[in-house]
């Protein structure tokens, strides 16, 4: 444990504050059980990091944890969890929990045993977080964490400041709120930018090297994350590879599922599982009609 407290304050020292996600402050931070699904590359380690430095620095009542990390391939998330309560600790932060085979029934026991300690977990947006077998989905509050806003991407990018807004507002005031706006920036002269290189974090690097993430990005989730999480044979991946490609160069359009079935060369029943794998991950987002009955 001296070692994972080690790498926490090297952590730490490293975190900055030049921007904030908008979780940040919707999070109930104090809840006994609080979950954080994402997309990787969205930052959610960075969210953690940032709370800790906040709120607890290099104090021994927290812990930030990855279970990639090798001590977890000789000892037990709940193990842990032992250890930091007998020492003190009242707030631990688990990220990457994916990376964990047992990490939904360790977080259970965690939750029955040391009802006075607070977790924070992270993991990929494949996550079937709420697992009935562990019954989590009465003891953890899940929140999704999604890419950059158009408002956060100014914010980031421009250093341009504009408050979130409720949607309730925006019904009932939208001609303040777009005055006001407008008086500290013109929208649409960043709009289009912003949908081409907006979506993540790290925009801030120059055009070639946040494409060269992105790629990084989707090719983890494919070639590790599906494999891993959705069971999809390894083999497989090169298929659900070729399909990204068809419908990057085909959307936004209506599919027809035979026809693409055909193309890249699977089944109908496979291809609605890339699918649904690939708009979990956050990769694609696939859009429904209002439907009757069991269509």
């Amino acid at each position: 444990m001296e070692e994972l407290r080690r790498r926490h304050i090297v952590l730490i020292k490293n975190t900055n504050f030049e921007f904030e996600r908008y979780l940040y402050n919707v999070l109930p931070w104090n809840e006994q059980l609080v979950g954080i699904k994402g997309s990787r590359g969205v930052g959610k380690t960075t969210l953690l990091l940032q709370f800790i430095k906040i709120n607890y620095n290099q104090s021994l009542k927290a812990l930030y944890v990855s279970l990639d990390d090798l001590y977890f391939s000789e000892n037990s998330l709940l193990h842990l969890a032992d250890e930091f309560v007998a020492k003190g600790g009242e707030h631990l932060f688990v990220d990457e929990v994916h990376k964990y085979a047992s990490w939904a029934n360790d977080l259970k026991k965690i939750y029955d045993y040391h009802p006075t300690l607070k977790v924070v977990f992270t993991g990929s947006s494949l996550l079937e977080i709420l697992n009935a077998r562990a019954d989590l989905s009465r003891r953890a509050l899940v929140f999704t964490m999604q890419g950059l806003s158009f408002r956060e991407y100014l914010s980031i990018k421009y250093k341009i400041n504009i408050n979130a807004v409720e949607l309730y507002n925006v019904f009932n005031n939208n001609k303040d709120i777009s005055l006001s706006i407008l008086e500290k920036v013109k929208p649409l002269k960043y709009f289009d930018e912003y949908l081409r290189i907006g979506y993540y974090p790290f925009t801030q690097v120059d055009d070639n090297l946040y494409f060269m993430r992105i790629r990084e990005v989707v090719n983890m989730i494919m070639e590790i994350e599906l494999p891993s999480l959705r069971r999809i044979d390894y083999a497989k991946i090169p298929q659900v590879k070729k399909l990204l490609s068809v419908l990057a160069k085909s959307v936004p359009f209506k599919p027809n599922i035979s026809s693409l079935a055909a193309k890249i060369n699977i089944s109908r029943n496979s291809l609605l599982e890339y699918l649904n794998s690939l708009n979990d991950a956050s990769i694609i987002r696939t859009i429904y009609k209002n439907s009757i009955g069991i269509s």
